[in-house]
């Protein structure tokens, strides 16, 4: 199959002499040469006809791509057809090549794998789009990007353990392949199969029954468990796999987009959360608190928060449209419960302005709050990184909302009790959190220690940034517990606890280490 015959050379034979032998060298053509010279007499139509199906797919079927491993080379031929006939930008590629390496000593293992999306019987990229921008085309099973839907917020990204999806600034939107379907409706074999010189990638079709994968099984080593979105891409060999093969890029220690306006969204909406919570608590406890300008000052914040969040998308215009994912969207439910937190965080101010109602409409905020804190954690969590894992991330979310809380109420009602709860729970959670990243360090089955190794190595001074401010906000709250400067210390306190909560939510983005496809190159 890899093989398109080798063309006749000169002097072959004993009688053959050096000159003979590099003119035979010189007219073997290379794989390209050979592939070239079958356009041009005319044969690509028959040459594609092994590679794809003769019609569509019948009922329990769907497109898929073959690649056989044994026969790809990493020429990435099929990352420049792809780029050519889908017209994309110089740095967006919707397939990519990447390498394996396994083996020891004398049986070494190296082996290049193309990659694209894999259009997956269960779509994690679909599953998750608040606006509905993604549809799994009936009749062929293709996974398809409406461009003209999406709001570019990126959560597709986020949610592709393949690392498919891929933004694109100058648009403002997100793309990714489409198995160049329009073609294979017409007839005609994708870009990536028309351009492989060796015949590595084919279309077949495929039964989703076989697409019903077990927990853990993988499509190569390194790539995620299939049976969360059940791809339909199949990698062959004749060749076989050592048992300890790893992507290339295993171990690299790389950095995630930091997402500036989601750091600042979600350190002041669980600030704000945090005093509403707060507040509501000491009013049913019948505690004097600073009810005006606790309830304005939350407000604001919250407000502040969710135009932030605005800047993260790339069109913000579509964002009306999230009620089409609340059935399986994460990011749906969190725009939906922090626009009802708005409106309800409004009624609450008015009925502290009106002297009404206050408590009744302070704890109603409160909650609410913390349901809309609850789908911030979840939108993270359900991307199924490591590092963004259940406890991790919940912990971290309501730990940030309560601290945070805390600080600002004793910033704004002064008093022993409550500046010295919002600086335990700041040691508690630190302390936790330390804690935590060193277990996952000395831990190799942690699915999370490449995280714990970039915060450690990589981001140390981000750590020691966190220490020095701890220790700042420590000693700044003693002295106001034994009444000096109170009123200076405690709003110092609270300016330094929410650059403390940006550094937090820094490490928490960049050393997420998204999951991707076996052996792509990033970095």
């Amino acid at each position: 199959m890899c093989d398109l015959g080798v063309s006749a050379g000169y002097g072959s034979g004993p009688s053959a002499n050096l000159i003979d032998e590099l003119l035979a060298e010189q007219r073997t053509l290379t794989a390209v040469e050979r592939f070239s010279q079958w356009h041009d007499g005319g044969h690509a139509s028959n040459r594609y006809s092994h590679l794809m199906p003769t019609g569509l797919p019948g009922k329990g079927e769907q497109y898929g791509f073959e690649v056989d491993l044994d026969c790809c080379t990493g020429c990435k031929a099929c990352v420049s057809a792809c780029h050519s006939l889908n017209g994309l930008d110089d740095d967006e590629a919707w397939r990519d090549v990447g390498l394996l390496l396994g083996g020891r000593g004398a049986e070494a293992y190296q082996q290049t794998v193309t990659t694209a999306c894999h259009h997956c019987a269960d779509p994690a990229c679909l599953n998750g789009c608040p606006v509905g921008a993604y549809e799994k085309e009936a009749d062929t099973g293709v996974v398809r990007h409406l461009d003209d839907q999406c709001i570019g917020c990126g959560y597709c990204v986020l949610k592709c353990p393949y690392d498919v999806p891929k933004y694109n600034p100058k648009l403002g939107i997100v793309r990714k392949c489409d198995m160049c379907v329009g073609r294979l409706r017409d007839g005609e074999a994708p870009a990536c199969v028309q351009a492989c010189p060796t015949s590595a990638i084919s279309i077949r079709m495929v039964r989703l029954e076989n697409l019903n994968f077990t927990a853990g099984t993988t499509m190569l080593p390194g790539a995620y468990d299939s049976s969360y979105t059940r791809p339909s891409t199949r990698y062959v060999t004749a060749k076989g796999m050592p048992s300890n093969t790893r992507p290339a890029d295993a171990n690299v220690m790389r950095l995630e987009h930091a997402h500036w306006p989601l750091i600042g969204m979600l350190v002041l909406t669980q600030m704000s959360v945090g005093m509403f919570a707060v507040l509501a608590a000491l009013m049913l406890l019948g505690q004097a608190v600073a009810a005006p300008a606790t309830a304005y000052g939350a407000t604001a914040l919250l407000v502040a928060g969710l135009g932030m969040s605005v800047l993260h998308l790339g069109r913000p215009l579509g964002a009306w449209r999230f009620f089409l994912g609340l059935r399986t969207s994460w990011m749906s439910r969190e725009i939906l419960a922090f626009s009802l937190l708005a409106g309800c965080a409004m009624l609450a101010c008015g009925a502290v302005q009106l002297d009404r109602l206050v408590v009744p409409m302070t704890l109603l905020t409160a909650l609410l709050g913390l349901a809309a804190v609850f789908t911030s954690a979840m939108i993270y969590v359900d991307t199924r990184r490591p590092f963004w894992e259940g406890e991790l991330t919940h912990v971290k979310f309501f730990g940030s909302t309560l601290v945070l809380g805390l600080t600002a109420a004793a910033a704004l009602t002064p008093g022993v009790a409550l500046i010295g709860a919002a600086l335990v729970a700041r040691c508690v959670l630190i302390g936790w959190e330390q804690a935590r990243n060193r277990q996952a360090y000395d831990d190799d089955e942690c699915a999370w220690q490449p995280s714990a190794r970039v915060l450690k190595l990589r981001l140390k001074w981000v750590r020691e940034a966190r220490e020095a401010v701890f220790m700042v906000t420590f000693v700044l709250s003693v002295l106001a517990m034994a009444g000096l400067a109170v009123v200076w210390c405690t709003m110092a306190v609270l300016i330094i606890a929410v650059i403390a909560q940006v550094l937090e939510r820094y490490t928490f983005f960049v050393a997420s280490m998204g999951l991707r496809m076996a052996g792509g190159y990033k970095s």
